[in-house]
């Protein structure tokens, strides 16, 4: 019944074990708010949204942090062609972060920290850490000295040796050693800066991570996530400056959890590949909810290929859970007394291995279809409505779900539900020359019609 997490740290699965059971802290880096978020973004989200999910069904209080970092050079770069405020820029890409999240169904973490407004906590932070002998001060700028910490590049498991040796930038100035990173740099008059006991600046990258946790989940926190694109050298650097800055014993995090990246189509995403898809672009062109369950059909430390038969294999999956939402109205489902007991649950309790998961979900639709009495199907419907209010999805009724998103050219609801009406009364006239042509003119143009005994059904293709 406990969780199994592969720990990015010793690079193995191990049992979850949180510090306090009461208590479980999990921290993931958010966005950059400068533009609107790609495909890959919102798999890592929805990812930590499931994994958020599973520790709240395990344990009764799960804080859940996940920061907006809102000062940024590509941030700086954005407001100045605008001539405007960084907040001009970030509060419109922070409330469309917050709409696409919710537009995928995840859940709102507990905290939604900014880096602007923990410039004190980030100094003191910073602070700490040049009384421990582990950064200094050169030139306006505050830098972490690596060679200070012994084990520097266990999370990434990178020799610093092997690292110097394979820079191939010039070293700064201000640098005593090649892989010292910045926790502080000035900013000239037309940049936004703070006071600081080094000079009007601003924090570097890293170190906002390090004062938020330290701020808002504690000095040692259960679960660090993101992607794994941030292993080298976001992460390593933010356990960095977590172990130094304080004489805890615990670590700065238990556990490290990281997703895998997301290609298109079989390649790597990239604008210069022209395959570069915005998050909500896509929301636009698909049911939300197909979304939500493409991006969570691979194992999160697998790359995903998104393509158009992940998209295909998705929008089956949910037609078969629509079909039975709509075709069993009249029966009332078993209710499920433990979700965590299902063998759903029990796959995601794996390391969450969705397409183990995904797997049972699709048996349990077979079994449902194949379903010989009325108790059968209640309790199938119970595991299947359970395991769908867990994911968050097929949430919609089931028309609405058939019927689609109209896209420009389409045929309209009302003129699909006038043809069937006038095929009906075709039908009634034994016209049914007439009722046949309607039927490959609405196939035509992309619908599907079913006649039953409540009256004909209607589905837009996928």
């Amino acid at each position: 019944m406990s969780l199994v997490l592969h720990n990015s740290l010793t690079g193995k699965k191990e049992p979850f074990e949180p510090l306090d059971p009461n208590r479980v802290t999990m921290y993931v880096c958010g966005p950059t708010v400068y533009n609107y978020i790609h495909l890959g973004n919102g798999r890592s989200a929805t990812v930590f949204d499931l994994l958020y999910r599973v520790l709240k069904e395990l344990y009764p209080t799960v804080e859940f942090a996940r920061n907006f970092t809102d000062v940024d050079d590509k941030i700086n770069a954005a407001a100045a062609e605008l001539n405007a405020e960084i907040s001009v820029i970030t509060d419109k890409y922070i409330a469309a972060y917050d709409e696409d999240m919710a537009a995928l169904g995840n859940l709102e973490p507990t905290l939604k920290p900014k880096a602007t407004e923990h410039i004190g906590d980030i100094i003191s932070t910073i602070e700490a850490l040049i009384e421990r002998g582990h950064a200094y001060a050169s030139e306006g700028h505050v830098l972490f000295a690596v060679d200070s910490m012994a084990d520097y590049g266990k999370l990434s498991k990178r020799n610093i040796d092997d690292m110097i040796a394979g820079a191939r930038v010039e070293v700064a100035s201000y640098k005593k050693n090649p892989m010292d990173f910045v926790l502080w740099k000035p900013s000239t008059d037309d940049l936004p800066g703070w006071d600081s006991p080094w000079g009007r600046g601003r924090p570097g990258w890293h170190i906002e991570c390090t004062a938020m946790i330290q701020k808002h989940l504690g000095e040692t926190i259960d679960i660090h996530g993101g992607g794994s694109d941030l292993l080298f050298p976001h992460h390593e650097n933010e356990l960095a400056q977590g172990t130094c800055c304080s004489d805890h014993s615990g670590g700065y995090a238990k556990y490290w959890v990281h997703n895998a990246m997301l290609d298109i189509e079989g390649e790597k995403m990239s604008k210069s590949l022209g395959n570069f898809i915005v998050l909500r672009d896509m929301l636009a062109e698909q049911p939300h909810e197909l979304v939500r369950v493409a991006l969570l059909s691979a194992h999160y430390r697998s790359n995903m290929n998104w393509s158009e038969q992940l998209i295909h294999q998705s929008r089956s999956l949910l037609d078969r859970i629509y079909t039975i939402k709509r075709d069993s109205a009249d029966i009332a489902a078993t209710p499920v007394e433990n979700f965590i007991e299902l063998p759903f649950a029990q796959m995601l309790l794996d390391d969450l291995n969705t397409p183990k998961a995904f797997a049972v979900l699709h048996e349990l639709t077979n079994q449902f279809f194949k379903a010989e009495n009325a108790e059968q199907q209640a309790k199938l419907k119970g595991e299947i409505e359970a395991i769908c209010n867990f994911l968050n999805i097929a949430q919609l009724e089931p028309n609405a779900w058939f019927q689609g998103q109209v896209s420009e050219g389409d045929i309209s609801a009302e003129e699909v539900e006038a043809l069937i009406e006038e095929r009906k009364q075709a039908k009634k006239n034994k016209d049914f020359a007439r009722a046949d042509a309607i039927r490959e003119e609405l196939a035509a143009r992309g619908v599907q019609i079913k006649d039953t005994r409540e009256g004909t059904l209607w589905s837009r293709e996928g």
